[in-house]
């Protein structure tokens, strides 16, 4: 009995289409984030603040601002392309920007939703260019005397898009028939994360990050433009995530607050 075989002409042509495949197939991930632990504490040899008791005035100002980044109030850090059949590719400063605009707009929904808390008196939205890159603890004491702050909020964030470019293809149907265009994977993932600092102890009070995925497809005449647009949706729906956890971190601290009187005092 004859054992059936592959072709020979066959066999020959498989590793070359799967090379032709895998040349095809270039991913590219970038990140960009910024830091709180950075602003905060920019000098890594000085010793970590050591937080004092804070003493809560009821009702609160409160003051909400995003941490810059290395390159300046709107600027990230970290981007990092990779090609998947040939590992990392190159590494570059970052020139994302997160537009002043978004970033209002951003503070703006946080603060609206917690003005309905009878504890809270106001909510600042501190622009960036009030907050230096590593302005530590020194620039949130400015931040106080100018904006008549005691608590602040600090917002930070870290997005990663991976594009895979030449997987996917977007058939248009027209009268003539299917007209295929090759597409592109387009994963966002983002984290915003907030922490709530007394400013004049240096005490920490509580945190909540928000984080959001976002699936899109886009052809590369229209790559960057949808990118860009999976950018601001991952921080739309991150936002709306961070906001309900925020809820939830301040409830757990008012309840804190109420069990160890030793470690909080409330004035009112």
């Amino acid at each position: 009995m004859k054992r059936a075989g592959i072709c020979p002409s066959i066999s020959l042509l498989l590793p070359l289409l799967g090379l032709a495949l895998l040349s095809g197939c270039v991913a590219n991930s970038t990140t960009h984030a910024t830091s709180t632990i950075d602003f905060l504490y920019p000098d890594t040899k000085e010793p970590m603040v050591t937080p004092g008791i804070p003493v809560l005035t009821l009702p609160l100002h409160v003051g909400i601002a995003f941490v810059p980044g290395e390159g300046g109030g709107n600027y990230g850090r970290g981007i990092k392309e990779i090609d998947i059949d040939m590992g990392p590719r190159k590494s570059r400063d970052s020139t994302f920007l997160l537009p002043e605009k978004k970033k209002l707009a951003l503070m703006q929904q946080v603060a609206d939703h917690f003005k309905q808390y009878a504890f809270v008196k106001d909510i600042q939205v501190i622009p960036s260019e009030d907050l230096a890159p590593g302005g530590s603890f020194a620039n949130l004491d400015r931040i106080r005397t100018l904006y008549g702050v005691d608590v602040i909020a600090l917002l930070s964030y870290d997005q990663a898009q991976f594009t895979d470019d030449g997987v996917l293809s977007i058939t248009y149907w027209t009268i003539v028939g299917a007209y295929v265009i090759p597409g592109a994977k387009n994963d966002t993932h983002t984290m915003l994360d907030a922490t709530v600092f007394d400013i004049e102890s240096r005490k920490l009070l509580f945190r909540a990050p928000g984080t959001s995925h976002i699936k899109g497809r886009a052809t590369p005449a229209n790559m960057g433009e949808q990118v860009r647009a999976d950018s601001d949706e991952g921080f739309d729906v991150a936002v709306k995530s961070m906001i309900t956890n925020l809820d939830e971190q301040l409830a757990l601290f008012r309840e804190k607050v109420k069990e160890r009187p030793a470690e909080f005092k409330v004035v009112r």
